[in-house]
């Protein structure tokens, strides 16, 4: 699954909510928030087989082409072949994702991005509602 949007304009306090099944087999899905291919602010990606961590989170940004340091949450509550509701907001110096467990993930916006105008959803997770409010 693939889902690649250019030219959005989304600012502090606007809300991208996703709703999807995760593949029976899945090992992992992507939602990048950012300007571009090689500028993410946030790279949200659930694994569901890591070698190091089993299920796991890892959320990073992409600055100019280069990867930062992962921030790894063993804490996942997303399963493969459930149907999940993910939100994600930008505010202001912290993205916030929302998880279906009630839990709330943190990751700061390390670059300062005031305007996200790429998205991008990939890899074992089938889209069935996408909204921007």
């Amino acid at each position: 699954m693939l889902l690649e949007m250019k030219h959005l304009s989304l600012t502090a306090g606007d809300r991208l909510k996703v709703k999807g099944i995760i593949q029976h087999d899945a090992e992992r899905f992507k939602i990048e928030l950012g300007c571009g291919t090689d500028d993410i602010a946030l790279h949200f990606n659930p694994r569901f087989d890591d070698d190091a961590d089993g299920s796991v989170i890892v959320c990073n940004s992409k600055t100019g082409g280069s990867w930062g340091d992962e921030v790894r949450d063993t804490h996942n509550p997303l399963h493969r072949g459930r149907v999940v509701k993910l939100e994600l907001t930008l505010a202001g110096d912290v993205f916030v994702v929302e998880l279906p467990d009630g839990q709330q993930l943190q990751f700061p916006n390390r670059e300062n991005v005031d305007v996200i105008n790429y998205v991008r959803i990939a890899g074992d997770f089938k889209l069935t509602s996408f909204k921007i409010c």
